[in-house]
């Protein structure tokens, strides 16, 4: 009978979840205090700005503050509250007596523990702080408040295994695994658009290794996110576009990033803390992004669809990385061009069987089928978004989903 005790709180715990508007389905579920676990929440953060400025963030599609300078302080918190504006933060004392405050979603480790760590007195670097002290830390955190999630965001070692900051740590991949068990939400950064080493600079493909390590290294046990670019930060020669940001945000995505936080601090030629807001362009198209992600929310916590997309590319040396998910009858198929080159790419699925037309999203066009499969073209580091309508191949279908698209 124990089975069947199980069962019927299983149930109860689904239909409580769903009367107070929680998605049962969500990876911030089963914490109280947590970020919002509903279908159409996807997580778009920003790294480490003032509160003031929180209002202008929300406009701009984003809906989590990761870090606070110094705080959380009160005056902190009461500027956040006053923008809508949830933060993760450190657990001090001032945020551990907001406990109930629905303002703090999570608290977060120091940043990037696994890199070498600066000595007392500016006598150089000593090594990094221990993976054991990351669990011990976490355990003290969770123990202090076991309501909301514990972030921990590394450094660009996850990606490039040659990264001397890790100092006498470098070359020791084994230490992430026994890192990510300090957390609950893991993240890392790796800025290859302007980096100064040739092994990674131009290679943004490096984003998405990173998002692919975590995921394995964690076993699938501990929701990922990562870091993305949107300035030159401390390159004066190099300045991200608007294209390689979305190029790298949607490859993140594609290969199983849950949440995204944008760095958009920058250094040269003046050092600005909100070096995005000073982009105009940038700023733009940031915010046309992040609408995007938002508007496909409740897809992209679908469960991934694994292999029911197969893609060649002419020319074979080209790469077009993809993710597929389904809901309410339709089948979304997410693509990015991988290696900066031209490339013609066939979608091959046996789910395209009677499909006559697929819509690209955000695009306004529509691309036929033949014989299960339909082409594109990819120009360097192109995404491009696909809607196969499942449920009927009718006229009236696709011109509804074009619409609500």
């Amino acid at each position: 009978m124990g089975w069947r005790k199980s069962v019927h709180r299983k149930v109860w715990l689904g239909f409580l979840l769903w009367t107070v508007g929680v998605w049962a389905g969500s990876p911030y579920a089963v914490w109280k205090h947590g970020p919002p676990a509903s279908e159409d929440f996807f997580p778009i953060g920003v790294w480490l700005q003032s509160p003031s400025r929180a209002e202008i963030y929300r406009r701009g599609g984003f809906n989590l503050y990761i870090g606070l300078w110094k705080g959380p302080t009160e005056a902190q918190l009461a500027a956040l509250r006053r923008a809508g504006m949830r933060v993760i933060c450190a657990q001090n004392e001032v945020g551990l007596r907001h406990r109930q405050d629905p303002i703090i979603v999570g608290w977060m480790h120091g940043d990037e523990p696994d890199n070498a760590q600066p000595l007392p007195g500016g006598k150089g670097y000593g090594p990094p702080i221990p993976p054991e002290k990351i669990v011990e830390a976490y355990r003290r955190m969770h123990q202090a408040d076991p309501t909301r999630p514990v972030l921990l965001n590394l450094g660009q070692g996850v990606a490039w295994d040659d990264w001397h900051g890790r100092g006498v740590r470098t070359r020791h991949p084994e230490d992430y695994p026994r890192y990510i068990q300090g957390c609950d939400i893991v993240s890392f950064d790796i800025y290859p658009v302007t980096h100064r080493s040739k092994a990674v600079a131009g290679k943004w493909w490096y984003v998405a290794r990173g998002v692919d390590r975590l995921r394995r290294w964690s076993q699938g046990r501990k929701i990922v996110w990562n870091c993305v670019q949107c300035t030159r930060i401390r390159n004066p020669r190099i300045e991200p576009t608007p294209h390689q940001v979305r190029a790298m945000v949607w490859m993140s995505i594609i290969h199983g990033s849950q949440g995204i936080i944008y760095f958009v601090h920058q250094w040269v030629p003046r050092f600005r803390e909100s070096g995005l807001l000073a982009n105009p362009r940038m700023w733009n198209a940031v915010t046309n992004l992040n609408d995007q992600i938002h508007r496909l929310a409740p897809v992209l916590n679908q469960p991934t669809v694994e292999k029911a997309v197969r893609v060649e590319t002419q020319p074979a040396e080209g790469k077009v990385d993809v993710m597929a998910k389904r809901r309410e009858g339709s089948l979304f198929v997410f693509a990015v061009e991988m290696r900066g080159r031209s490339v013609e790419a066939q979608f091959q699925s046996s789910l395209l069987k009677n499909i006559h037309r697929v819509h690209v999203l955000f695009e306004d066009r529509w691309i036929s089928v033949h014989q299960d499969a339909f082409h594109d073209h990819f120009e360097p580091w192109d995404v491009h978004i696909y809607r196969v309508p499942l449920s009927s191949g009718g006229k009236k279908t696709e011109e509804e989903q074009s619409r609500n698209s």
